[in-house]
């Protein structure tokens, strides 16, 4: 098989075109992809609590940490700790941030009305089922694959 008849190559290639071409509009405002959606998933009034972006966005933990760093860096968000649980961290943004999430916003929703006057409606229904379709099943597998390992990890346990 080669790599443009598999499902992943045309997602892998369609989405780093579109992330290099929002990384292309960040330049011009100081902020990279990932940033402009690391600010998307944090509530402009409210915050969010830190532990609630990585699942958001699909990132690891470590990652996330690192973006973190560098949108304080860049003053465009702050940390404040709980008062009730010490332990548990919100994320704010700062006004230059809510500024960068508007952008950010903007760029989004213009490329996807752009899209979408370019994709036939039906075509686009077919898109997001199957996506939809697609997703549901590596959750599946996921969920499959963890019991699997559960009840492998029970069978090679001794009693003691």
């Amino acid at each position: 098989m080669k790599p443009e008849e598999t499902f992943d190559y045309h997602v892998r290639a369609v989405w780093y075109a579109i992330f290099r071409m929002y990384n292309q509009v960040g330049q011009h405002y100081g902020v990279t992809t990932s940033m402009g959606f690391v600010l998307l998933n944090i509530h402009s009034e409210e915050g969010t609590p830190a532990t609630k972006i990585a699942p958001l966005m699909g990132l690891e933990t470590r990652s996330l940490s690192r973006m973190l760093r560098s949108l304080e860096d860049k003053g465009l968000i702050y940390r404040i700790k709980d008062d009730v649980d010490r332990r548990s961290v919100r994320i704010f943004l700062t006004e230059e941030g809510k500024r960068k999430k508007e952008v950010a916003r903007q760029t989004v929703r213009q490329f996807n009305e752009e899209v979408q006057q370019l994709i036939d409606p039906a075509d686009m229904d077919a898109y997001f089922r199957v996506m939809n379709r697609v997703s549901e099943f590596i959750n599946e597998r996921s969920l499959k694959n963890n019991q699997n390992k559960t009840t492998n990890n029970k069978k090679t346990l001794k009693p003691i």
